[in-house]
């Protein structure tokens, strides 16, 4: 069923994504020639998208993976904390795409903002929103809301789930490092960015902080 959803190549959710990689190249037409740093993002997500930027950095706390496309560069980091040698840098765009919502509390998305803003002149920034009535990591009516007990024991049994917790402390990691926010706060983090809302049947179902430099 969440395959059907959000996970399969032509699922409800893959056109979403696909509609959002629309609304980028058409807010950055130049986006064939920029150097990206992508905050905790996948490079395969950048060999599906429809325009490909120049170079793409993207930094992640996964694992890192072997071989790499030559246009693009990989490092293990904090999105929060960079090390001097990415913070240093500067590129045309930011992007980050259903990453603010997981780092960790106020403080650090607001050094997560900051990382943002020092990087380039130019950003884009998707998050779920928290009052779409859908929870979207879980696909579970609701769930936000629940409080920390209820959330966990619905993340342990949940079958739409993402990726099952084995058991009920891992479930309660996972809560607990997922965090939606609204869009006052969204405002607060990017002050001067424009608000994109995404609709679906009307109801805001995500936002994207965008300021084109």
């Amino acid at each position: 069923m969440r395959r059907r959803l959000v996970d399969s190549p032509d699922s409800w959710g893959a056109r979403r994504r696909a509609r959002r990689a629309l609304w980028l190249s058409e807010t950055f037409p130049d986006l064939a020639q920029m150097s990206v740093i992508d905050l905790g993002g996948r490079v395969d997500t950048w060999e599906r998208a429809p325009v490909r930027p120049k170079h793409v950095h993207v930094v992640n706390l996964e694992p890192l993976p072997g071989e790499l496309p030559e246009w693009a560069e990989l490092d293990y980091g904090d999105a929060c904390a960079l090390p001097p040698q990415i913070a240093s840098r500067r590129y045309d765009l930011v992007f980050s795409n259903s990453v603010i919502e997981h780092v960790g509390g106020h403080e650090r998305r607001v050094r997560f903002a900051e990382s943002v803003h020092t990087l380039a002149d130019a950003h884009w920034v998707q998050t779920p929103y928290r009052f779409f009535p859908i929870e979207p990591h879980w696909v579970a009516p609701g769930m936000q809301f629940l409080p920390t007990s209820l959330r966990t024991t619905v993340a342990h049994h949940w079958p739409l789930s993402h990726t099952p917790a084995k058991d009920r402390a891992t479930a309660m990691q996972n809560v607990l490092w997922t965090e939606l926010i609204d869009k006052t706060q969204m405002r607060h983090y990017f002050p001067h960015s424009t608000i994109r809302p995404e609709r679906f049947c009307g109801l805001i179902k995500s936002m994207i902080a965008y300021k084109l430099g």
